[in-house]
């Protein structure tokens, strides 16, 4: 059996996309209310029968606000600002602040990054530890 638990976060924040014609609309500069959805997927629970507590997950919505929220992703990020690549962003500073932490848990665990645009598009990075 596999379980899961997954925590959504909003976001508000302005980018363009490098690399594409300028005719296209993503090449302007433009925002979106992001929606963010951090998953954790392990094989077991804790004592408690928690994958992870919810609360620990706290620190990761203060980051968010802090280095993302209204500002302008392409100033922040080193890296084009797609979904995509933001989900990988994400998943590389959730995995450095999160890991000691699940790791008393479960020694294996995957950690899976959701970024939506807009209500119907979602992009995904996920790594197993």
């Amino acid at each position: 059996m596999t379980y899961s638990i997954s925590k959504e976060f909003a976001l508000s924040a302005a980018h363009y996309l490098r690399g594409l014609s300028p005719t296209h609309p993503c090449a302007r500069l433009h925002g979106h209310n992001y929606t963010i959805r951090l998953e954790i997927v392990t094989n077991d629970v804790d004592e408690v029968g928690f994958v992870f507590d919810y609360n620990k997950l706290d620190g990761f919505k203060t980051a968010l606000d802090t280095m993302l929220d209204h500002r302008c992703l392409n100033d922040v990020l080193n890296v084009n600002p797609t979904a995509e690549n933001i989900a990988k962003w994400l998943w590389d500073r959730a995995k450095v602040a999160l890991d000691e932490e699940i790791r008393e848990e479960h020694e294996n665990y995957e950690l899976v990054i959701y970024v939506s645009e807009t209500p119907k598009t979602w992009a995904t990075y996920a790594g197993v530890s």
